[in-house]
């Protein structure tokens, strides 16, 4: 039996089984939920003719939609399900990087995918509209998306590229090159911020702030089937991660391929921040929390924590965009304003854990 094996059976701890079962149930009870949460409230009778209709809506007469249908199909739905893969992706990403880093306070953030997005995003909206004006109502909000995914990846990359020493990857190098290049990064983000016009800072803070309301049906199929691909290379990955958690050397004498294990790792991370960031915005602590507290419910074991903070983190999402749509309702908050806000006590608590235990 494994060491992580041994571990999730701790007294106190949930069976895979119990936590990927609670897990799932969190996620259907806040798109639940949030379904009826909004500007314009559905009561539950109204969501569940809502979703007879869309049913069986390829089998009826054609007619005339309620409200609530338009609202639920063509506004909230897309949103919702924008939601769910925001959350799967950023949730899975964390408990990568807590997995490869070997440390519970490691972020998506470290490899820099979210400040790389940032600066491409940046430069779409103050710079694009001075070159390619024309492009924007060409392409609509596709230029942004694009180039802020590309940007995340190529920052990742050059950070993954400064991490090479002596034929392998080097976490501590790959650690402080992040914040070296992340900082370059938010610098260049404070430069296009400053050299903007005020509607163009307006709609550089809206995104640097992160929000699902810009969620549309083609942008939510995209960000889906990267965040799924994400999912099943990263399960995939789940006892490879478990031997490192032994240590590098452990894990090779067990045969696990731990520089390939490591570049896929990133590889998948980057994918999932990168589509999700350049959809949605930056929405942050999610990659943080949501691995820690799987871990703590269910144990250290990969093949638990990864799907269960995928889930975790859906369910996180969800909510926290629930309460944006409803706290200053018709008006709506910046969903990564109140991720932070839950998400920076929570970080404190952890360190105050990590503190004890020293």
């Amino acid at each position: 039996m494994s060491a992580a094996a041994r571990a999730a059976q701790r007294p106190g701890r949930l069976s895979p089984r119990t936590a990927l079962l609670l897990g799932l149930g969190m996620v259907l009870l806040a798109l639940v939920g949030s379904s009826m949460q909004g500007a314009y409230a559905i009561s539950p009778t109204q969501l569940w003719q809502v979703l007879g209709q869309a049913l069986l809506q390829p089998f009826a007469e054609a007619r005339s939609p309620a409200p609530e249908y338009l609202v639920f199909m063509n506004i909230r739905l897309p949103r919702l399900l924008m939601g769910v893969a925001a959350g799967a992706g950023l949730g899975l990403a964390g408990a990568l990087m807590q997995g490869l880093f070997r440390n519970p306070l490691a972020d998506p953030g470290l490899i820099g995918v979210s400040s790389g997005a940032a600066l491409a995003a940046a430069a779409t909206i103050v710079l694009g509209s001075r070159w390619l004006p024309d492009l924007p109502r060409a392409l609509g909000s596709w230029p942004l998306v694009l180039t802020a995914f590309g940007g995340g990846l190529l920052v990742t990359a050059l950070i993954c590229a400064l991490a090479q020493a002596d034929g392998g990857t080097r976490m501590g190098l790959m650690l402080l090159a992040g914040v070296a290049v992340n900082a370059l990064a938010l610098a260049g983000l404070g430069y296009l911020s400053f050299i903007s016009t005020d509607e163009q800072l307006r709609n550089l803070q809206m995104w640097l702030l992160g929000s699902l309301g810009g969620a549309r049906w083609s942008a939510v199929l995209l960000v889906s089937a990267v965040v799924a691909a994400a999912c099943v290379l990263g399960l995939a990955l789940a006892r490879a991660l478990n031997a490192i958690a032994l240590g590098e050397a452990q894990a090779a004498l067990l045969g696990v391929p731990v520089e390939r294990t490591k570049r896929r790792a990133v590889l998948v991370a980057a994918l999932a921040v990168g589509a999700v960031t350049a959809a949605s915005g930056i929405i942050g602590f999610i990659g943080l929390v949501a691995p820690h507290w799987v871990r703590l419910a269910a144990g250290p074991d990969h093949r638990v924590v990864l799907p269960g903070s995928a889930l975790l983190g859906a369910a996180l999402v969800l909510a926290a965009d629930a309460v944006a749509r409803t706290l200053v309702k018709p008006a709506e908050l910046p969903l990564g304003v109140l991720t932070a806000c839950i998400g920076g006590p929570l970080f404190l608590l952890m360190l105050r854990q990590l503190r004890s235990k020293v």
